[in-house]
């Protein structure tokens, strides 16, 4: 890997992840409820993400569903799941709340590696999984004695259904991830469809929605995608915790919400531990790369 190439995939990475971090200030801003905004955003998905891979000809577009359309329908699916989940969390607690929750996805993503595919999880995943786990706690704490419980749960879901389908996709990275989350729009479009109350959008969401839909969501994860082929999963999880900060921010920026104290503590605990993880492994990779050369 030569320098510019690194320099490039981590511009393109951070500023990828930052528009990730938006994304929820946009939801928030809607006048819309979460079904109706995910109705919408899974048809503008669905259209950009499909508009990028049409460049190559139709012909090549539908090989590539053709050549892995099992894969592109279970990971799909999760994909559409955990998008839901996100959208309506946004709707039914703050923005720090979600974003953090969502945030302990690694915890779950070894369990399930180990659950599916036996993969023994390292010393350091254990001390991590137990300090994320606390964090969660502290956080839930705060909406136990406050009864408003239903947008955390569905931020934990979203962390669960997004950290399993990233253990799939580990297993099949030949599989093109713009197919991946075109489809997911269409598993958005339909189960939104299903409890959909009204298709009325007024004027301001539905800029909102274009913005988000056709620009915010599909190339925050383009730009993060080109990321992951120059640099190591390590730092692009180092990177990305950057969404985590950014969100509660711009929230407080630009919609006065400001954190409870459960929040930022577990928030503190949880996102201190990603950080120290994902160091570690970074200095991990280094060693094993040293004693290579």
């Amino acid at each position: 890997m030569n320098n510019n190439s690194y320099i490039f995939a981590l511009i393109i990475t951070i500023l990828g992840v930052i528009l990730m971090s938006v994304e929820s200030l946009l939801i928030k801003m809607t006048n819309i409820s979460g079904v109706t905004y995910s109705f919408y955003i899974g048809i503008l998905m669905f259209i950009s993400l499909n508009a990028v891979l049409l460049k190559d000809g139709v012909k090549n577009t539908i090989d590539i569903y053709k050549d892995n359309m099992k894969i592109i329908l279970i990971s799909g699916l999760l994909m559409g799941f955990a998008n839901m989940f996100f959208i309506n969390s946004i709707k039914h607690t703050s923005i720090a709340n979600a974003v953090i929750i969502i945030s302990s996805a690694p915890l779950f993503a070894t369990l399930f590696a180990y659950l599916f595919y036996k993969e023994k999880p390292n010393k350091n995943i254990f001390l991590a999984s137990i300090s994320i786990f606390l964090g969660l706690l502290v956080i839930f704490s705060q909406q136990l004695s406050s009864g408003n419980l239903f947008g955390d749960f569905l931020a934990l879901l979203c962390a669960m259904s997004f950290s399993l389908n990233f253990v799939v996709m580990s297993k099949h990275t030949g599989v093109n991830r713009f197919a991946v989350l075109a489809f997911a729009g269409v598993c958005i479009t339909l189960m939104s469809s299903l409890f959909i109350e009204s298709f009325y959008v007024d004027t301001t969401s539905m800029y909102i929605l274009l913005v988000a839909g056709l620009l915010i969501s599909p190339f925050s994860r383009i730009f993060v995608l080109i990321g992951t082929k120059t640099l190591p999963a390590s730092e692009i999880s180092l990177l990305t915790i950057l969404e985590t900060i950014l969100a509660p921010i711009w929230a407080w920026i630009f919609l006065s919400e400001v954190p409870v104290m459960n929040t930022i503590f577990g928030g503190l605990i949880i996102l201190s531990t990603l950080i120290i993880n994902s160091l570690y492994l970074i200095k991990v990779s280094k060693r094993q790369e040293e004693k290579k050369n």
